[in-house]
C-alpha cells in the first residue's frame, strides 16, 4: 500500500531533508584528496546528530555503516574505509537521516581534486538527469513520464541507466512502495498522486548499465568497471508541484 502523507506530515520530512542538505554541503568543504570514506561517514553520523537527527542506514538489513560511499565504478552501497581518495577520484555519499521520526534520503557526486573531462561530463549530466526529471513529478503523471526523461537524456549522452537498483517512497520507513526503475515510456506505469513522498535517485554509467554485487553482499560495481554517478533527492508530490525536500 502506498503511503499518502499530509502537509504537516511533509513538513517534518522537511526537517530531515534540511539536516540533510546542510550535511551534504559540509562534506563539499572538507572533500580531499588523501581523506578516507570512513573519516567522511564518522563526520556526517556526528553533523545529523548535532542537528538533532539520526542515521538511519547502520544497522538496516546488516548494513554496517552510517552512510554509503561508493567510489568511482561502485555504482551504490559501498563501505566507508580507510582507502586515501586519489585526485581524480569521483565518490558517491548517499545518507539518509530521520528527524522525529520522518526520514530523507539524499546522494551527491563529488569530485576529488581534479578529476578528468571524461568524470566531469558524466557527473554533470546525471545531475541534469534529475533536474530535469524532478519538475515532471506532479500530480496526474505517470512513474514514466519522469523516468523517461532521465533514460532519453542519459542515453543520448551515450550512457547507460541503472536497471537493478530502484527508486522507492519514503516516509516513517526508509523503503516504501512505491519502487521503480529509472527508464520508463510516458503514460506508463502509477499515477503520481497528491501525498506521496518519493526518491528520484538516477545512477547513470559510463558504460553498459550491467552491474554485479561484491562479495561482501551489498557493494554493486559497474559490470565493465566504468564509472558511475548519482544524484538524489526526496520529492513530495504537492497541489503545488514537486517540492524538493532534501535541497536548501
Amino acid at each position: 500500500m502506498i503511503i499518502l502523507k499530509t502537509p504537516q506530515q511533509i513538513a517534518k520530512m522537511r526537517k530531515a531533508g534540511q539536516v540533510l542538505a546542510r550535511c551534504h554541503e559540509e562534506i563539499a568543504k572538507i572533500i580531499r584528496p588523501g581523506m578516507t570514506t570512513l573519516f567522511i561517514n564518522d563526520f556526517a553520523e556526528r553533523f545529523l546528530i548535532e542537528h538533532g537527527a539520526k542515521q538511519v542506514t547502520k544497522g538496516y538489513k546488516g548494513y554496517p555503516y552510517a552512510t554509503c560511499a561508493s567510489v568511482n565504478d561502485v555504482i551504490a552501497h559501498g563501505f566507508p574505509d580507510d582507502t586515501p581518495l586519489q585526485n581524480g577520484d569521483i565518490v558517491k555519499m548517499d545518507i539518509v537521516c530521520s528527524y522525529d521520526g520522518w526520514m530523507a534520503d539524499s546522494c551527491r557526486t563529488y569530485a576529488v581534486g581534479a578529476i578528468s573531462p571524461a568524470a566531469e561530463r558524466l557527473m554533470n549530466v546525471t545531475k541534469e538527469c534529475l533536474d530535469l526529471a524532478i519538475p515532471k513529478a506532479v500530480a496526474g503523471n505517470s512513474i514514466g513520464d519522469v523516468m523517461h526523461v532521465i533514460q532519453s537524456h542519459a542515453e543520448a549522452a551515450g550512457y547507460s541507466v541503472v536497471r537493478d537498483l530502484l527508486g522507492h517512497g519514503i516516509g516513517q520507513s526508509l523503503h516504501e512502495k512505491p519502487s521503480y526503475e529509472h527508464i520508463g515510456r510516458p503514460g506508463k506505469g502509477f499515477k503520481l498522486k497528491e501525498g506521496m513522498v518519493i526518491t528520484i535517485e538516477p545512477m547513470i554509467n559510463a558504460g553498459g548499465y550491467e552491474m554485479y554485487i561484491d562479495s561482501d553482499g551489498w557493494t554493486a560495481r559497474t559490470w565493465d568497471g566504468s564509472l558511475s554517478a548519482q544524484f538524489e533527492h526526496t520529492v513530495a508530490i504537492t497541489k503545488d508541484g514537486p517540492y524538493i525536500l532534501t535541497r536548501l
